[in-house]
């Protein structure tokens, strides 16, 4: 038989209490905001410091299972009867486990279903913390499933529904209330995420049996884009790194008011000048870094001197798993130029600011804002005319154009942007407009139809034959010797002379096997002896075929038969 009882905790002692003494031992007096008075026990906290004794506002009931384990469980009532009628309930579905209506897991499923959503919501963040998930995705994520339990009317697990979220999900693909439009499948797809792992995460806790949000479609990023990234070709490239490094000089230089508005002839302090011209270098560098390395702005912000192994052969960097997207913490290979600039950069900064654990660049927050300035200044327009933009993820995309178009095998340039899917380098990451299809169309051969080939040497059909066609093909290959009973093969070379005389021309010589034979014996082939040449093959070529090869051949020693 179970039992409902309330639970003493312990808390820190109010910073305004007074500490009496009693018959029962010392007690901690206090008052509230509105003046009230309370008391409490004093107790020993593990650390050693006095703690106050007070008895939980909601009653715990304490029952055993199906199994015969002992459970304590948080009714959160606050009134006796109604926590009684929670430990019934759980006692109810005990008797049904021993009775087999219902197994463990659903009966541990059971206890959950009354639980609040947010409390799930709750643990399952804590998880995701505990896990090393980026602080950033945690936060996301939290505020995505908050919004979703809140306007889909989500209170218990029982009420989470793919119905819920599809219908959701179809209402901000209209109408979004936050920004006033409609909302983009790429959000919507990331709304859809994060319901997913939550809900796979409920059931590997077995708080559900499956995961309702496992079946929702998801939307079509390719027809609903409305973010399109374009690649930067090399001399927008080489522009942007140009500006990059002269406008901030170029900026503090600029009178801004007055009859000289505009010009670039303000007088500046050495130290502002020194001061300006670093900070040029260090926003060119950070472009150049991120379109020749791939790197994302967060790993590049994290990446600290001590992670360069400018020295090495060759030199790379290696990412921190825990600032990387893909915690794996990769090695990436530099450029040697690139290596050069970092090292030349390093070495001027001040010794407070080169060890190994301070930071490569001081990466601006509002980079995005800098880069759309430096764009302008530029001359390179920040939309194309297919819609497009240039953002700060778009040197990433540069990055992965660069390495299609100076062809670069798939597989090299996945591993080199550290896709898991060949599919995102391909599609996603190489910029067609920036590829040189027109030069590799006109790389193929050229395949003429009426004349020759184009350097100048004729087809084949078209040249000119060196022997006569009925001995071009004579039979060129032969049983193979040594092995008696072997029907295997050997070419026989034919000597012919240029310009054979008449009477060999007359003999009849075929163009194919002599088959009206039956098939070789043993004593075909094996070695015969002929004159002084010692042994010689015998061959599947007519008796007339091997009399003319004899009378071509003197000087193998070969006897002419004479003629009859």
């Amino acid at each position: 038989m179970g039992s409902v009882y309330k639970k003493a905790v312990t808390k820190p002692l109010p910073p305004d209490a007074e500490i009496v003494t009693r018959k029962k031992g010392q007690y901690a007096q206090w008052k509230d905001r509105r003046g009230k008075t309370y008391s409490a026990p004093i107790t020993t906290g593990r650390d050693g410091k006095p703690r106050i004794r007070v008895e939980a506002k909601t009653y715990t009931a304490k029952y055993r299972d199906g199994l015969g384990v002992v459970h304590e469980h948080a009714t959160g009532c606050r009134g006796k009867r109604a926590a009684e009628m929670v430990l019934a309930k759980l006692e109810e579905e005990a008797e049904k486990v021993k009775a087999g209506v219902l197994t463990s897991v659903e009966s541990e499923m059971s206890k959950h279903r009354d639980t609040s959503l947010l409390e799930h919501v709750d643990e399952y963040i804590t998880h995701q913390t505990a896990k090393g998930v980026n602080a950033q995705r945690v936060k996301s994520t939290k505020s995505r499933l908050l919004r979703l339990a809140e306007q889909c009317n989500l209170r218990r697990l029982t009420d989470i529904s793919a119905d819920a979220l599809e219908r959701w999900m179809l209402e901000k693909a209209e109408y979004d209330d936050r920004t006033k439009k409609p909302m983009g499948a790429g959000a919507r797809n990331g709304y859809r995420e994060s319901a997913i792992g939550f809900g796979n995460w409920l059931v590997r806790k077995k708080r559900i049996p499956a995961n309702p949000f496992a079946d929702v479609p998801k939307a079509d990023a390719k027809a609903d884009c409305r973010r399109k990234r374009r690649a930067l070709n090399e001399d927008e490239l080489r522009r942007l790194l140009d500006v990059a490094r002269r406008r901030p000089l170029e900026d503090a230089m600029t009178i801004r008011r007055g009859p000289k508005k505009g010009q670039r002839t303000a007088n500046i302090r050495p130290e502002v000048r020194e001061r300006k011209e670093r900070l040029g270098r260090e926003r060119s560098l950070i472009y150049k870094t991120m379109a020749l390395t791939g790197l994302r702005k967060n790993e590049l912000a994290t990446l600290l001197i001590g992670w360069l192994e400018l020295d090495a052969e060759p030199p790379h960097l290696i990412l921190d798993p825990k600032n990387e997207k893909n915690r794996e913490g990769n090695s990436i290979p530099l450029r040697s130029d690139l290596a050069e600039d970092l090292r030349a950069w390093i070495a001027e900064k001040p010794e407070a600011e080169a060890g190994p654990d301070a930071p490569l660049f001081n990466v601006p927050t509002g980079l995005l804002r800098i880069l759309d300035r430096d764009l302008k200044a530029a001359g390179i327009p920040k939309k194309d005319c297919r819609g497009r933009t240039v953002d700060i993820h778009a040197l990433r995309h540069t990055f992965g154009t660069m390495l299609s178009a100076a062809g670069v095998k798939p597989r090299t340039a996945q591993e080199a942007m550290r896709h898991s899917d060949i599919k995102l380098t391909m599609n996603v990451y190489t910029d067609p407009a920036l590829l040189d299809v027109a030069g590799a169309i006109e790389s193929l051969p050229e395949l003429p139809i009426d004349r020759g080939q184009p350097n100048g040497r004729p087809l084949r059909s078209q040249r000119k034959l060196k022997e006569p066609v009925h001995l071009q093909f004579a039979p060129e290959f032969a049983p193979t010797t040594g092995h008696p009973g072997q029907n295997g093969t050997i070419p026989v070379k034919m000597a012919v002379p240029d310009d054979p005389p008449p009477e060999l021309l007359s003999r009849a010589v075929k163009s194919c096997y002599d088959n009206s034979k039956g098939p070789l014996s043993t004593r075909d082939n094996d070695p015969y002896k002929v004159g002084a040449t010692g042994f010689e093959p015998a061959t599947s070529a007519s008796r007339t075929q091997r009399s003319i090869q004899a009378e071509l051949r003197p000087e193998f020693g070969v006897r002419h038969k004479p003629e009859l």
